[in-house]
């Protein structure tokens, strides 16, 4: 079983990553939160969490860690502090912490930040981070969806390194996909969009990778 540190557990689609790879054969999760009293709903479940912020020094955060997940998010109130600067942070300390795969939760648009009118701002800075990960010698795969939803999901996706259309995608449908990628063959240096489709995430996922 390998230690996946979650970076924003207590978001809503953090939480239900945490709660795939608390049922997952292959995965542990250690939800990072920032304040104490999120701990308790975790703890509640015996899901390990460490208490990190990413404005700050995180180096302990991935102590005894295999494998990650970034879905933190500033929510459009410290962008650069928090979506780029605090994710450059995190992948920081995984390259120390000779990390095996960093798996990171970025956007739709975040290619060209500048062709889209609005979340231009966080676009840049998801951008920023996404170049930033791509930079480096680690293990990574960058997974943009549409729009999210808070449907049920449906286990089913459209999958291309461009995708060429806009369309939404499910919280659950996400969750699923970047749990999916953190496998050792699946998505191994991918970067690629993800919106609601018709092939199982599984396939779609294999066929990214043999691309």
């Amino acid at each position: 079983m390998e230690n996946v540190l979650v970076a924003g557990a207590n978001g809503t689609t953090g939480k239900k990553i945490v709660n795939l790879l608390k049922v997952s054969q292959y995965f542990v999760p250690v939800a990072m939160v920032r304040k104490e009293e999120q701990q308790d709903q975790f703890k509640k479940e015996n899901i390990k969490t460490v208490i990190g912020d990413l404005e700050k020094d995180i180096s302990h955060a991935v102590k005894d860690i295999d494998k990650v997940i970034f879905a933190a998010g500033s929510g459009g109130k410290k962008v650069v502090e928090v979506d780029q600067e605090g994710a450059k942070r995190l992948i920081d300390e995984a390259k120390k912490a000779n990390i095996k795969k960093f798996v990171m939760l970025s956007s739709m648009g975040a290619d060209n930040p500048e062709e889209t009118e609005d979340l231009q701002e966080y676009l840049k800075a998801k951008h920023n981070a996404d170049e930033y990960l791509k930079s480096t010698e680690l293990v990574h795969a960058i997974v943009r969806p549409g729009s999210l939803t808070n449907d049920k999901g449906t286990g089913k996706i459209k999958l291309q390194s461009k995708l060429g259309e806009k369309g939404s995608i499910t919280r659950d449908d996400v969750a699923q996909t970047l749990v999916r990628s953190l496998h050792d063959d699946s998505a191994m240096n991918e970067t690629f969009e993800i919106i609601n489709g018709e092939t199982l995430i599984g396939k779609a996922l294999d066929a990214v990778s043999a691309q």
